[in-house]
């Protein structure tokens, strides 16, 4: 195991910490399965991920055939 330095925000890093600590999870764990899963070959979406990514899709938008004539262009 490293030690490694990252240069963080200091706003996102307690907001991080904060997350951290209220699922009970390390932090140091979660950034390394980051990592891995931006080098791994075969990455594997996390199912909470694909659901909130569906939320968001579900989102009320404004729907656009065509940008240009939406925004006369």
């Amino acid at each position: 195991m490293a030690l490694k330095t990252f240069n963080i925000s200091q706003a996102i890093y307690e907001k991080y910490s904060s997350f951290c600590k209220r699922f009970g999870i390390s932090m140091s764990k979660q950034i390394e399965l980051f990592m891995a899963s931006q080098v791994e070959k075969n990455r594997e979406v996390r199912a909470e991920y694909l659901e909130r990514l569906e939320r968001i899709r579900k989102g009320k938008f404004i729907s656009v055939k065509s940008f240009s004539e939406r925004y006369g262009l």
